[in-house]
């Protein structure tokens, strides 16, 4: 018995020790995370110099490009239908709705199932909000960016899409909402002012131009006869109210937000007819 109780001993040191080096490891772990929130936090409250007048305008331009041109608007749309979804998914949450999931589609189409009542408010919320959403974030972001928290704008968008990609439920889906969010985030992490500020623009102004495709798209496909699954004519089936008012609804909705948000962008550049006569400009020079 008596060469039983080293071993004890010994064992019950190893287990201190190791116990020990967790509980070191958990307390850097802790330390590490503690700053990194910290620095983000200060990075989000320190205001950013807006850009010169030039580089406002090209930033301008390159978000009307990624929406204007249409090989281009393939691929950019996806931002916008991650922004349509996630309205969706907010709404239906807010509404009391059961949140079941979210899948986001290559052809840059998107789904989000939730449960409950399909007639009432809470359903016509939660399909009313997709048209209405990119804007909103536009109009956020042109907020937060012009009283020149454009980290802020930038972090707030990380921590929405993290939980977004908490309802993600298809492959695609992942990537997108994953490759968005390395990103964004990248960007706010490691880029300088200038190119955080250019970041923030560059996503106010597409999300707050950007709603306004869709629309005249929806719209064409129903022409066609097309598109009886869509958000126009479920919201019309619940409110008795046809799907091209709803339509003409999102896009005063859309153009009454742009033009507050570019009423807030363009007023450290002379306003809105001094920065539209600028862009016309510059095209020339461009070519």
């Amino acid at each position: 018995m008596e060469s039983v109780y080293p071993k004890i001993r010994a064992l019950l040191s190893r287990i201190m020790i190791h116990e020990l080096a967790i509980g070191s490891d958990i307390t850097a772990t802790t330390n590490a995370v503690q700053q990194i929130l910290h620095t983000i936090w200060t990075a989000s409250l320190t205001p950013v110099v807006a850009p010169d007048q030039r580089l406002f305008i090209l930033l301008l331009l390159c978000s009307i490009l990624a929406i204007v041109i249409t090989p281009i608007w393939g691929i950019t749309r996806n931002a916008v239908t991650i922004a349509h979804e996630g309205g969706h998914a907010f709404a239906a949450l807010l509404s009391g709705r059961k949140l079941n999931y979210i899948q986001l589609h290559s052809d840059t189409s998107g789904v989000t199932v939730s449960s409950g009542k399909s007639y009432g408010f809470g359903y016509a919320l939660t399909c009313f909000a997709g048209y209405a959403s990119p804007s909103l974030l536009g109009i956020l972001c042109a907020w937060l960016t012009t009283k020149g928290y454009v980290t802020a704008s930038l972090w707030i968008l990380v921590v929405l899409l993290l939980l977004m990609l908490t309802r993600i439920r298809n492959g695609y889906g992942v990537l997108a909402v994953v490759v968005s969010i390395v990103i964004v985030a990248g960007i706010s992490w490691s880029a300088d002012a200038d190119v955080r500020s250019s970041a923030a623009y560059i996503l106010s102004w597409f999300m707050l131009l950007g709603g306004i495709r869709p629309l005249i798209e929806l719209q064409a496909m129903r022409a066609r006869g097309g598109g009886q699954g869509s958000d126009a004519d479920q919201i019309a089936r619940t409110t008795h109210i046809p799907g091209i008012v709803w339509i003409l609804v999102w896009l005063i909705w859309n153009l009454a937000f742009l033009w507050l948000g570019a009423t807030w962008m363009t007023q450290s550049f002379g306003g809105i007819h001094a920065v539209w006569v600028s862009l016309i400009n510059l095209i020339p020079a461009l070519q």
